[in-house]
């Protein structure tokens, strides 16, 4: 199960990006955007990252996460397309010379943290 890894990465980047004049801030919400074909469980990231966040500044945040389909290009029509079946080939010429657009990405899209009158009482 590497999404434990993957979540562990999401907990230290977020920590990190928290300024140091809010030392004692909460992270509110971390967004992802993560691509079909990154081979990432969502349910299971977001269980993992439950379990990795606990006593850390990411504790009870919401991992929300956006999932981004698979888009390819064919080199040599020009088509292009979001696929949606394991098919790596033109949907228009049948061309194999394809290039990914994207879902690939696990990429943190944004941190957000608490408010100073939420974390300070």
């Amino acid at each position: 199960m590497h999404e434990m890894g993957v979540a562990m990465q999401i907990i230290e980047i977020a920590t990190a990006s928290i300024p140091k004049t809010m030392a004692l801030a909460r992270v509110e919400r971390v967004n992802l955007k993560v691509g079909k074909l990154s081979a990432i469980v969502s349910g299971s990231l977001r269980f993992c990252f439950e379990i990795a966040a606990k006593d850390t500044p990411l504790e009870g945040a919401e991992l929300k996460i956006d999932e981004i389909p698979v888009v390819a290009h064919c080199n040599d029509c020009g088509y292009q397309w979001t696929i949606e079946a394991p098919v790596f080939t033109c949907k228009k010429c049948t061309s194999g010379s394809i290039e990914l657009l994207s879902g690939r990405e696990l990429d943190i899209e944004s941190i957000e943290i608490a408010e100073k009158e939420k974390f300070s009482e």
